[in-house]
């Protein structure tokens, strides 16, 4: 990647010939030449300037033209793509040479200007951009750049990591790219509902959308018949607007909408599929090949994610079709070449690569539904990366929460932007580095912290799931003795830095995940300490206010209302549920995997949380039917049964709850039911269904009947339109 690197800081004391000096006591003795009043290099010349003043104090004049003098900086792009000694330089890359006495940065035709500067003020004059509003340097009366010739190219093209936020130094410093910058109008990834809504056209066209299960299914989460004619003529006329509205735009996404096994299989698109090794990615190929022929000059992204993700037998993608490939379903502990989920999406990448050069691969660093659990995944990003460009990657996002709070961050977020960079940079020489710049003191007992994390989870076997909850690690990574070491080097890294509010805030920001472990871990076990964890909880609810976290998951509940529920629901009752340990017999019996947990589950005084991995009872496309056996004829007041939302998982509320009870478990009275209306809401929730009376007329009776109708099919606006979605309800309660 690098032709020469001469770190600058680390040079030996050269001749004062050989340097060329910016700043000397306080005073500029340079200038920044500008070749043409072009807005990236404009960019770039702000971006010296301002940081020269910060280190120095001294503002170094612009000016224009193309001849500098010796002792200039001189900031240019070229034109073509090669420089006078035939070194190519394209898009992003960059030289940086102090030849002649002139400092001169010379990018490709897109930023590498831009990005040369703040190489030039990371390696030369020690300035760090650690997170958003982060930075740091030395200050100095006196600036100079040894001798020095180097040239870089970036590993990627185009490079898109989570971090940084409004901060738009921080982007340009990370040399990240955003979609808004490079799709036409804003049009990247789902955009099949975009460029022909349902809303438009699914009532009077259902035909335009994809037939499964026996009839047609239109809806905003639906994907498209690829061979209805009339779709295609649409869909030209669409990017054709588009693309005379953005002159400027090379590039679009027309990608199928979120959601899985909801593509077309009529009798044409099938055919397509089965003479493509049975791949619904050939019926998709096709389709944009079409497109990629009538706007040969535009680049047509598409995703191969989910059901599409395996790339056909018998076509081959036009050179001007973007396959965009993500990695969703595959497991994060080891690299992608090492565990089963990883290697089947390995097999679809070397797949692309034999038939395409023009791959765009999207990666996951980020835990969906639980932003504060521990995520130890660092040891994975670099040998990832590298196989990505090791199989014509071109494009790369690594999709990840840079959110405060987040577990690690800020850290994830400047590893994996340096490595889309350099993916053959140390990682952890680049995870030292980040540790030392940010934590100051800390540092090493947070180093001590991430490996052994990453020791446990490689020693325990577990996987790392990008929809998992602490819960699923309880017994490997975040086993009680490993949680009580942590806790100690989280002890002796606050007291390294007590005197220094701002790091010790941020020491603070990264102790949070292990002490929502804690809690998570805790509700599952009948045997916590109350006041133990009632004291976590204040400590936690008091750091979440102080440090200002807001978000717990992609589902954007909160840490403060994750609190308040904790204590409705996770705190041991007060008043005990008099079915608690009770048996369950199931008339309609849950999904195969859950009657085993079901046995025990409904009845233990344990609520589930928000991943449906733990202790949730769940039934798929059908209704739900179970009989408690209280023991003895008993009265009760309140019957309440707790039923889980989550939309992203297919979880959706059933229709009606009815109970009913028994005193021979034969012959049942209706007490009350409970009718749900439909919730489109993101939000995780726990909705109970709760029947209640009077003590002058309790309920009595032995046995009690609890009836489930299901929504059996997702609606039309959800991501799995027209297949069986789910309903998972945990605990009954009767008081």
């Amino acid at each position: 990647m690098k032709k020469f690197i001469l770190l600058c800081l680390l040079v030996l004391p050269l001749a004062a010939a050989a340097r060329v000096t910016l700043v000397k006591d306080g005073k500029p003795v340079s200038r920044i030449m500008l070749e043409k009043n072009r807005g990236k290099d404009s960019i770039a010349v702000a971006v010296l300037q301002d940081f020269v003043h910060r280190i120095s104090g001294a503002t170094l004049p612009i000016v224009e033209g193309t001849r500098p003098r010796r002792g200039d900086v001189f900031i240019s792009s070229l034109a073509g793509n090669t420089l006078s000694d035939g070194t190519a330089l394209t898009g992003d890359s960059f030289r940086i040479s102090t030849e002649d006495g002139i400092l001169r940065i010379t990018g490709g035709n897109d930023k590498g200007a831009i990005y040369g500067v703040v190489t030039l003020l990371e390696k030369c004059l020690g300035v760090e951009y650690w997170a958003a509003d982060s930075y740091s340097f030395t200050k100095s009366e006196n600036i100079s750049i040894p001798l020095t010739t180097f040239t870089e190219t970036p590993s990627f093209e185009y490079r898109q990591i989570s971090g940084g936020g409004r901060d738009r130094i921080y982007t340009l410093w990370h040399r990240l790219e955003s979609p808004g910058e490079v799709f036409a109008q804003g049009y990247w990834v789902h955009t099949f509902n975009r460029l022909l809504p349902s809303s438009v056209y699914g009532e009077e066209h259902p035909e335009y959308y994809a037939y499964f299960n026996g009839k047609r299914n239109p809806g905003s989460a639906s994907q498209w018949c690829l061979t209805n004619p009339e779709v295609f003529d649409i869909v030209v006329a669409r990017l054709e607007e588009i693309f005379r509205a953005n002159p400027d735009r090379h590039i679009i996404s027309v990608s199928q909408n979120d959601g899985n096994f909801t593509n077309c299989q009529c009798e044409h698109c099938k055919a397509i599929d089965d003479a493509n090794g049975g791949h619904p990615s050939g019926s998709l190929i096709w389709f944009m090949n079409k497109l990629a022929e009538r706007f040969p000059d535009k680049q047509i992204s598409t995703l191969a994610y989910l059901y599409s993700m395996h790339p056909p037998t018998n076509i081959k993608p036009l050179p001007n079709v973007n396959i965009m490939l993500c990695s969703i379903d595959a497991d994060r502990e080891v690299p992608l070449t090492d565990n089963r989920s990883g290697r089947d999406f390995v097999k679809a990448l070397e797949g692309w690569a034999a038939i395409s050069d023009n791959i765009f691969v999207w990666d996951y660093a980020i835990n969906f539904d639980n932003y504060l659990s521990p995520f130890p995944n660092f040891h994975v990003l670099a040998p990832n990366m590298r196989l990505f460009k090791k199989n014509n990657t071109t494009m790369h996002h690594s999709q990840m929460n840079s959110g405060r709070g987040v577990n690690f961050a800020e850290l994830r977020s400047w590893m994996a932007a340096k490595l889309a960079w350099d993916v053959d940079a140390d990682p952890d020489e680049l995870m030292r580095r980040f540790l030392n710049g940010y934590y100051g003191p800390a540092a090493s007992y947070l180093y001590q912290y991430l490996k052994l994390q990453e020791g446990a989870l490689l020693g325990s076997g577990d996987r790392l799931w990008i929809y998992d909850t602490p819960v699923n690690l309880k017994d490997g990574v975040l086993r009680p003795y490993l949680i009580k070491t942590y806790e100690g080097l989280f002890d002796r890294a606050e007291k390294a830095v007590a005197d220094d509010p701002v790091l010790l805030e941020r020491v603070h920001i990264a102790r949070l995940p292990i002490q929502y472990s804690k809690l998570e871990i805790m509700r599952t076990d009948l045997t916590s300490d109350p006041a133990e964890m009632a004291s976590l909880l204040d400590l936690f609810e008091s750091r979440i206010k102080e440090l200002g976290i807001t978000s717990l998951n992609e589902r954007r509940n909160s840490p403060a209302d994750y609190c308040i529920l904790y204590r409705e629901r996770f705190m041991p009752p007060a008043v005990h549920s008099i079915i608690a340990g009770a048996p369950v017999r199931f008339i309609e019996p849950p999904s195969e995997r859950y009657v085993e947990l079901g046995n025990t589950a409904l009845t233990d005084e344990l609520f589930g949380g928000s991943t449906f991995g733990e202790s949730w009872v769940g039934w798929s496309g059908k209704d739900g039917s179970l009989v408690v056996d209280m023991g003895e004829v008993k009265e009760f007041t309140k019957v309440s049964t707790d039923f889980l939302h989550q939309l992203g998982a297919w979880i959706l509320l059933p229709k009606q709850v009815r109970y009913s009870v028994s005193d021979d478990g034969e012959n049942f009275t209706p007490i009350g039911a409970v009718d749900f209306p439909e919730d489109r809401e993101a939000q995780v929730k726990y909705v109970p269904a709760v029947v209640e009376t009077t003590k002058a007329r309790p309920f009595e009776g032995r046995y009690l009947k609890v009836d489930v109708s299901g929504l059996i099919y997702c609606p039309e606006w959800h991501y799995g339109v027209g297949h069986t979605c789910w309903f998972f309800m945990d605990e009954i309660s009767v008081y």
